[in-house]
């Protein structure tokens, strides 16, 4: 069911030598680009009427609206069943504790004296957020992106989710009714491409964004990539991933079980295994077979997944081997299940997230960690963080200084300036001056340092981390 790959005996190779050797998913985004380019074109020039005809012909409903209105949204939490919205709620009080957390506050920083730089923090205007609705449905993805965006302060939100036929045009009712309990009230029944084409461009119903996150297909991420440059985005997500590092001390019945998670949500889901450990590597075969007899979606999800290239069962020879292989690889989801777990977890560099022993699945992050589980995929978490109050603030300078602190400097910016050829730099300086009032401020200058110049040669000093 899952194929195995030895990497014992032989020294490791380094860097994209190690990760050609490692499963992965083929998702070639660049291809899906030229597809999705006429669909988003469409929704710049038709608006509204293109999502109506798309809606039609990828999700076959025919739609009065797009935009969702207020009764449904209503009506979608009324009808919820009350385990469910227990369960929401819960999530999103977790999610908020973490995400309140990561605010960022307003710093100034005194350069010199008369002269400072101030970094605020301000949120972008608005997002909109992108709630998947293929084979399954991801309330809980609701949560993960409206929940940093509202801690961060984002003051517009709006959500778009495939119309479903089964439910009348609208996106499932669950993902309405989560959109009820954080206060989201646009809300638009659009997938794929159309949808991020419909925040890039806006159109008659919905304004434009200036931002799109949130998990997706193929379509979804060639249409991100489309619009980069337009509209900030989090990610180009591809098909989700596990890898899990374990030592003899795992038990196979939870490794087994937590391969199987993610492999139940599509049949391009990666579930990676990296052990020195031959006796678990056998016990979680054999409990593969015993687990997924018993669960669904088993031929168009989880047998593919398992038994596809993404996915193995990698041997290494020992815990440092592995350590290398799952930083190599930059798992979207990494657990770690090793005698002293948290000492190995802190080694990780390269993770979207990391779980820490037993008792911490990745199920549980997907939905009640309080972490949240909009993830960098297909090893870009060795450049790249998961979603949150980060994603949506901007870091913004505030210069302020004195006339008497820009003189101080003039001359250091005038001789950078035509270091560079960009003479009229300088000269915007020298301007602000009377002739000759700089000469002198320069030559006083120069004997106010002498006096010290072994602080000021001290203070200059500097070192690289660990050096």
């Amino acid at each position: 069911m899952i194929s195995r790959i030895d990497l014992r005996g032989d020294a490791l190779p380094e860097g994209a030598a190690l990760r050609d050797l490692l499963p992965r998913a083929e998702f070639d985004v660049e291809a899906a680009l030229e597809k999705v380019r006429p669909i988003c074109e469409a929704v710049h020039h038709r608006g509204t009427a293109a999502l109506i005809d798309y809606a039609e012909k990828f999700d076959g409903v025919k739609l009065e609206r797009v935009r969702v209105d207020a009764k449904s949204l209503t009506d979608a939490l009324e009808q919820l069943d009350p385990k469910v919205r227990a369960a929401l709620e819960e999530s999103i009080r977790r999610a908020r504790i973490v995400h309140r957390a990561q605010r960022r506050s307003e710093h100034t920083t005194q350069v010199v004296p008369g002269g400072r730089v101030t970094e605020k923090w301000v949120p972008v205007e608005r997002v909109g957020l992108y709630a998947p609705g293929g084979r399954s449905v991801y309330p809980s993805s609701v949560i993960m992106n409206v929940v940093p965006a509202q801690e961060a302060g984002v003051e517009s939100i709006a959500l778009a989710s495939p119309p479903q036929k089964e439910f009348g045009g609208l996106p499932h009712p669950t993902i309405l009714a989560a959109c009820a309990l954080l206060g989201v009230d646009e809300v638009y029944a659009a997938g794929g491409a159309q949808a991020v084409a419909m925040f890039a461009y806006g159109t008659e119903d919905c304004s434009p964004a200036n931002m799109v996150t949130g998990p997706g297909n193929i379509w979804v991420a060639a249409a991100k990539r489309y619009f980069t440059g337009r509209i900030g985005i989090d990610t180009e997500a591809g098909p989700t991933e596990i890898a899990i590092l374990a030592d003899s001390t795992a038990d196979p019945v939870h490794v087994a079980a937590d391969l199987i998670s993610q492999a139940e949500h599509d049949p391009m889901a990666a579930a990676v295994l990296v052990t020195d450990s031959t006796e678990l590597a056998d016990a979680v075969e054999k409990e593969l077979v015993t687990q997924v007899a018993a669960t669904k979606h088993i031929e168009d999800r989880i047998v593919p997944a398992l038994s596809g290239k993404q996915s193995a069962i990698v041997l290494v020879d020992g815990v440092a081997e592995g350590l290398r292989v799952v930083n190599a690889y930059g798992a979207e989801h990494l657990e770690i299940q090793t005698a002293d777990a948290s000492a190995v977890a802190a080694r990780v560099r390269n993770a979207g997230a990391i779980f820490v022993g037993p008792w911490a699945p990745v199920s549980l992050g997907d939905y009640c960690a309080g972490s949240n589980h909009v993830l960098p995929t297909g090893g870009c978490a060795c450049h790249s963080s998961g979603l949150s109050v980060q994603s949506f603030l901007r870091g913004i300078h505030i210069v302020d200084y004195t006339r008497d602190a820009l003189a101080e400097v003039t001359h250091h910016v005038v001789t950078l300036a035509e270091a560079e050829d960009l003479p009229a730099h300088g000269a915007a300086l020298k301007a602000r001056f009377a002739e000759g009032e700089l000469d002198r401020r320069s030559a006083e200058g120069e004997l106010d340092g002498r006096s010290a110049e072994g602080e000021l040669d001290r203070r200059s000093e500097w070192k690289a981390p660990g050096k």
